[in-house]
């Protein structure tokens, strides 16, 4: 189970590499991250295998997780419209997607209220 951790970060110059070094000092590997935030706060969104371990030793190193939830991660091939043709899939299926971002080793992680029906598209 892939399991997708948020950890909101101050969006100021430094905060990101602050972070990053204390999730990889606590020997977290990161499979993805990505972060967005245009005002005050950010949202780092990182993607481990193992989010209970990942938790614990980020807290140890004083880095608070805010959310987590499971999340789909599909290999892909890297070329021009894997996502667009992905993305329709899911949408002919009705899944409504909350977060998209791409992970190492041609991989994409979806989020969805109803990941069982994200599922379900992607593999149908």
């Amino acid at each position: 189970m892939a399991v997708d951790l948020v950890i909101d970060i101050d969006n100021t110059p430094g905060a990101l590499a602050e972070v990053a070094t204390s999730i990889s000092d606590a020997g977290v590997n990161l499979a993805a991250a990505t972060c967005v935030g245009a005002g005050d706060r950010a949202e780092l969104h990182v993607l481990v295998p193992h989010g209970e371990a990942a938790r614990h030793l980020l807290a140890i190193s004083h880095v608070a997780v805010s959310r987590e939830r499971e999340v789909v991660v599909v290999e892909v091939e890297d070329r021009p419209g894997v996502l667009a043709d992905l993305t329709r899939k899911i949408a002919r299926a009705g899944v409504n997607l909350d977060l998209v971002y791409v992970a190492t080793r041609n991989r994409i992680v979806f989020g969805a209220p109803d990941l069982a029906s994200l599922k379900s598209a992607i593999d149908g």
